[in-house]
């Protein structure tokens, strides 16, 4: 595998963004980066995960909307994670959540927890969420596509 880096969004990375593929029983619980409205509210952060070029793609959000997630002031929000399916299974999704805490501790030093939301029955999100750290907070919210599971990563 090669070298994982989470890095703010800049243009050059578009290309291999918008040649983003899921299958459809993952695209259901997620967005790919071309379909994102344009541009991003205040407060909404793309992060690329980079393996030589982009691999991976997800929002950090530190908007009122994460107070429907936690009471946590100045938590953030991850959302509409993906890995492009060509190079899924190598370990990217993983070495990218890890490397999660330090990247916001230096870009957001107020945040003391992440936070998101999975499917109920995305049980392969749900189990990565858990190794890397997150934890099942016991909240549901209901999504686009059933019952949700918030979880929480403190840092």
């Amino acid at each position: 595998m090669s070298h994982v880096t989470l890095e703010t969004l800049h243009d050059g990375h578009w290309p291999a963004l918008e040649a983003f593929t899921l299958p459809l029983d993952q695209e259901k619980y997620t967005t790919l980066p071309r379909d994102i409205d344009s541009p991003l509210p205040e407060g909404v952060h793309p992060i690329v995960i980079v393996a030589d070029s982009p691999v991976g793609f997800f929002l950090l959000h530190n908007t009122e909307q994460v107070r429907t997630y936690t009471e946590s002031e100045h938590a953030l929000l991850l959302s509409i994670f993906s890995i492009n399916h060509p190079s899924q299974g190598s370990g990217y999704a993983k070495a990218a959540l890890r490397q999660l805490p330090a990247y916001v501790r230096q870009k957001f030093p107020k945040a003391p927890e992440v936070v998101l939301s999975v499917n109920l029955k995305n049980d392969a999100a749900f189990a990565l969420y858990e190794k890397v750290g997150f934890s099942d907070t016991g909240r549901r919210i209901t999504g686009p596509v059933g019952e949700q599971r918030i979880m929480s990563l403190t840092l």
